[in-house]
């Protein structure tokens, strides 16, 4: 049997708060945390009041990038269904699930309707037999309101969430900003932002109805906030989440028509990112997620309107968002919360805490190391980060998948 203890810890759970002492490894599992005994025989690891935290679970990722995970301190994403070929049979779900090994746990995400059309319900039964953690519709809204509701009963039967992309696809198509005076200035295509609320609207609707399971995979604007929250306190089984780009940046970000900040959905308005800030405050937004979707040169070094959406986030997402712990936001243990306890809630596996019998997926923490985000330097498939050249603080120093090091220092 092998064991591994860590000794002198910053402890962070986010079902315990933040404490000081040992945690045990069994096996690839947390056997015991606190101020416990170490084992004779244990390898043990002095981190010298070093933070230990639950590794990161990135719900809602588009590629498998292993090497950008390690980085970041992500053990496990949740996979998107927009690959090639879409993630709609049993064979392409079993082989997504072995995609990111031995360095990275993937749990595919099955598309909702057979080639994401938005027409045929997929084979959710067969797909979650095969690995599938939930299905989702993918980039994009499922307009048929009838196949919406469809795919949440059947999902509700099949036991697993709907990760819905919030966007009316009728006001957004051909759209590459949100509405207002930085879209008007550039001239840009652009979208209102209640395409936004229109989409969450309807969902939290057929949810209800059905009693399914609705995981948002991003909520960006006031009034899809206000509803979520609403439909929180009625009892409807709904979760969202959010990027840090949507929490940090505004549209004015676009403004010298940098395509790095050509998002889906497209950054928005100082008064919604403020909301968004407020939604993180009251618990309203239950997942930090980094949107990962790297872009190469070229889908980005196009015209801003031509340019594909996307960003690289898995390096950055960590940095980033413990930047909202020393704005004072929240503590640290509900950012881990957000970043790993929640979306495994989402993904329902067990995994996401420092709780015994738990996976022995954990980081090293130190939230105080300086670094500066350089695009030109990123491991993932392409650097297209709207925080090129940003200074952050905080970097996960090692990484640990079911207590075997992966290693994330560079």
């Amino acid at each position: 049997m092998t064991i591994l203890a860590f000794t002198n810890a910053t402890l962070v759970c986010p079902l315990g708060g933040v404490s000081t002492g040992n945690l045990i490894v069994e096996n690839g599992a947390i056997a015991a945390s606190g101020n416990i005994a170490i084992p004779a025989d244990a390898q043990v690891i002095d981190l010298a009041g070093k933070t230990l935290a639950p590794a990161l679970i990135d719900l809602g990722v588009f590629a498998v990038d292993p090497s950008a995970c390690r980085f970041g301190g992500i053990a496990r994403v949740g996979l998107m269904p927009d690959q090639s070929p879409v993630l709609d049979d049993p064979g392409i779900v079993r082989r997504a699930a072995t995609s990111g090994k031995p360095d990275l746990w993937v749990h595919p995400i099955a598309a909702a309707t057979r080639g994401l059309a938005g027409e045929d319900i997929g084979e959710m039964a067969i797909n979650a037999s095969a690995g599938a953690r939930a299905v989702a519709t993918g980039r994009s809204w499922i307009a048929n309101a009838g196949v919406m509701r469809r795919v949440l009963a059947y999902a509700k039967d099949c036991g697993l969430a709907v990760i819905a992309h919030a966007e009316d696809g009728g006001l957004t198509q051909g759209a590459a900003a949100t509405e207002g005076e930085t879209a008007t200035r550039l001239g840009l295509p652009a979208a209102p932002a209640i395409a936004e609320a229109l989409a969450i609207a309807r969902d939290l609707v057929l949810a209800e109805e059905t009693g399914a399971r609705i995981h948002f995979r991003q909520v960006t604007t006031a009034a899809g906030f206000d509803l979520i929250r609403a439909a929180k306190r009625r009892g409807v089984a709904v979760t969202c989440g959010i990027t840090p780009a949507h929490l940090l940046l505004s549209d004015i970000a676009m403004s010298d028509f940098r395509t790095f900040a050509h998002l889906s959905p497209p950054l928005r308005d100082e008064s919604d990112r403020q909301a968004a800030l407020a939604a993180i405050r009251d618990g309203t937004i239950d997942v930090i997620a980094s949107g990962h979707d790297p872009r190469g040169p070229e889908a980005k070094r196009l015209p801003f309107a031509d340019s594909e959406p996307g960003m690289s986030g898995a390096e950055t997402l960590l940095a980033l968002s413990l930047g909202l712990v020393r704005d004072g936001l929240l503590p640290i243990e509900r950012l881990f919360a957000l970043l790993a306890a929640n979306p495994a809630r989402v993904l329902d596996i067990e995994a996401g805490t420092l709780a015994p019998c738990m996976p022995a997926d954990l980081i090293v923490l130190d939230p105080e190391t300086p670094w500066i985000i350089d695009a030109d330097r990123m491991t993932a498939r392409a650097g297209n980060t709207p925080f090129d050249k940003l200074p952050v603080q905080g970097k996960a120093l090692r990484l640990f998948k079911g207590g075997t090091e992966i290693g994330a220092d560079r």
